[in-house]
């Protein structure tokens, strides 16, 4: 079962040991570059599996001031990450299947997510859309690793 709970430091030492696969820490991160950080315009969530943190999201409530394709009434979706030895078990996809339904009464004033995800980046791509996720069709060049893809899930 997949569950989903705003950030506590109750989570912090799970967390911590939550690891990214080598190829894929370009698109995320690891949990511990991020965990205390403790930026005022992000929240971040936790992942659970069967209640085990496998994995965690944050939520920039900041998103459209540096990301013009963004609207005001917007959150974006940032480091989202599934531990590697929790891949390939539908995680992500239950997640974010989930997202709007869990995001929706934790931002009431925000009528959509944004997130952009790597163009080298497929299999996330097709697991956003999965979730619900819409291809906005439009393409952010200067992404850290790369051009990427923007896409947009309405919570409204």
């Amino acid at each position: 079962m997949i569950t989903l709970a705003p950030y506590d430091i109750a989570h912090r030492d799970a967390l911590l040991a939550v690891a990214v696969r080598d190829d894929q820490v370009v698109f995320s991160g690891q949990p511990h570059e991020v965990i205390d950080l403790n930026l005022p315009q992000l929240d971040m969530h936790v992942i659970f599996e069967n209640g085990t943190p496998v994995g965690m999201f944050r939520i920039d409530r900041a998103y459209h001031t540096h990301h013009i394709f963004a609207e005001e009434v917007s959150v974006g979706l940032r480091t989202f990450l599934i531990d590697q030895n929790a891949q390939g078990r539908g995680i992500a996809k239950a997640v974010c299947t989930q997202l709007r339904g869990y995001l929706r009464p934790l931002y009431p004033a925000k009528a959509s997510v944004f997130l952009t995800v790597n163009l080298r980046n497929p299999a996330a791509k097709a697991v956003y859309v999965h979730g619900g996720f819409k291809d906005t069709g439009a393409q952010l060049m200067k992404g850290l690793a790369g051009p990427q893809n923007i896409l947009k899930l309405t919570l409204v």
